[in-house]
């Protein structure tokens, strides 16, 4: 990623959102509001950024009245640590009073406001999300050596790493997100004294919730470096407290290499499940609190793909577990990357008005008549109808025998 060579931010898309203007007038302008953190970084990068933040020496109370005043709806979203979020036709914007840290515990810390900018900046975890920006004319403002950072694709503590990472354990995962997002290739020119940190201090990450874990390993996973980032994570004993089945990153990046070469979109569940163990899928997919629906692909991606074709995989297990299987086993997924699977053209009805009668055995040959379907490559209604002919005559056929057997046993 290029940086813009001047500290100028483009404000084009920003300050052109509706409502933006009377939004920064009604938090007393450039003098007491700026952009702050990720709007700045990323638009610096030309990246879209995903939120837009500003931080104000305005004390929560007073955002709230000036901003009812302005006829803007303000919620007061986080009212104890300072966030009121402005809702704005083209989006909501958080408006944050600035705090220092009080007391913090790893995972929670109890803030004081302030209008010093320093101070703020100074709590935040890395160099390059502690930019500030003038609303008005995009002048960014840099006091811990953030540009620098961005530019060399460094990861940055502000001040020492163990106290940051003391502050709040989840800064671990964190360094080695932003790291792998916003880094280099090259792994040896991670910040040396940020990864020393993080490999000494890799055990607080037990005293995290698993979702907070789980939210930002799955972050992680997607990101353009992920595969290499992950190797280093392994080396140096992050995983080793909290997921310790994850031990070897060869299989993730073999499967990043054939995502690529299939031009498939990386996915965090299924990178998640080339690095675990089989046996693992469950236990991990339930320490980690992920959704049902997360937890039964994860599980589904380590049992490979079978001796079904790419379709027949996809028809019966979904399209997404079917392409994780195929691309973790090596298989190719052209088939069904752009195929959506059909549904089968008929019912138990239409056995019954063949004669069939209503219960089990209706469902026993609608299955079979769907197995002849799927081994057949799905053929259209019509050939559909004589594998049911077929199938309802076999059945009545085997019911007159079995009946016939049994009278004759009777008999005897």
């Amino acid at each position: 990623m290029a940086l813009s060579p001047a500290p100028v931010l483009p404000l084009d898309q920003i300050a052109g959102r509706e409502g933006f203007a009377a939004l920064i007038a009604a938090l007393g302008g450039a003098e007491q509001t700026r952009l702050v953190g990720g709007v700045v970084r990323d638009t610096l990068l030309g990246l879209d950024p995903a939120d837009i933040d500003l931080a104000t020496q305005l004390l929560p109370d007073i955002v709230l009245d000036r901003l009812r005043d302005a006829g803007i709806r303000a919620v007061p979203t986080g009212l104890a640590h300072g966030t009121i979020t402005a809702i704005l036709p083209d989006g909501p914007i958080e408006v944050t009073t600035l705090r220092r840290d009080v007391t913090t515990d790893g995972r929670h810390a109890v803030v004081a406001f302030t209008d010093a900018w320093e101070e703020d900046g100074a709590r935040r975890d890395f160099t390059m999300n502690a930019l500030y920006a003038d609303p008005e004319t995009g002048a960014v403002i840099d006091a811990f050596g953030g540009l620098a950072d961005l530019a060399a694709g460094r990861v940055r503590f502000i001040g020492d790493p163990y106290r940051r990472i003391a502050e709040d354990h989840l800064r671990i995962l964190r360094f080695f997100r932003f790291h792998a997002r916003f880094g280099t290739a090259d792994q040896s020119r991670i910040d040396a004294d940020g990864l020393a940190a993080c490999a000494a201090r890799a055990n607080d990450l037990m005293a995290l919730s698993r979702e907070r874990i789980a939210a930002e390993l799955l972050k992680l996973l997607v990101a353009r470096h992920a595969v290499p980032v992950i190797a280093l994570m392994i080396d140096a004993g992050i995983f080793r407290a909290v997921l310790p089945e994850i031990t070897d990153a060869t299989v993730l990046a073999t499967l990043a290499m054939r995502e690529a070469a299939a031009g498939v979109a990386p996915d965090a569940i299924r990178r998640l499940a080339a690095l675990l163990p089989a046996a693992a899928a469950e236990p991990v997919g339930a320490r980690l609190k992920l959704s049902n629906a997360d937890r039964k692909r994860l599980v589904a991606a380590t049992q490979g793909p079978g001796d079904a074709d790419a379709r027949a995989l996809a028809y019966r297990v979904g399209t997404a577990s079917a392409i994780d299987r195929l691309l973790l086993a090596g298989c190719a997924i052209a088939d069904i990357t752009d195929w959506t699977p059909p549904v089968l053209p008929i019912g138990g009805g239409a056995l019954v008005q063949r004669g069939l009668r209503k219960g089990p055995e209706v469902a026993r040959v609608l299955r079979a008549i769907e197995d002849r379907w799927i081994a057949g490559g799905f053929p259209d209604a019509a050939r559909v109808d004589q594998f049911a002919d077929d199938a309802v005559a076999a059945a009545l056929a085997a019911t007159i025998i079995d009946s016939a057997s049994s009278a004759s046993s009777g008999r005897a």
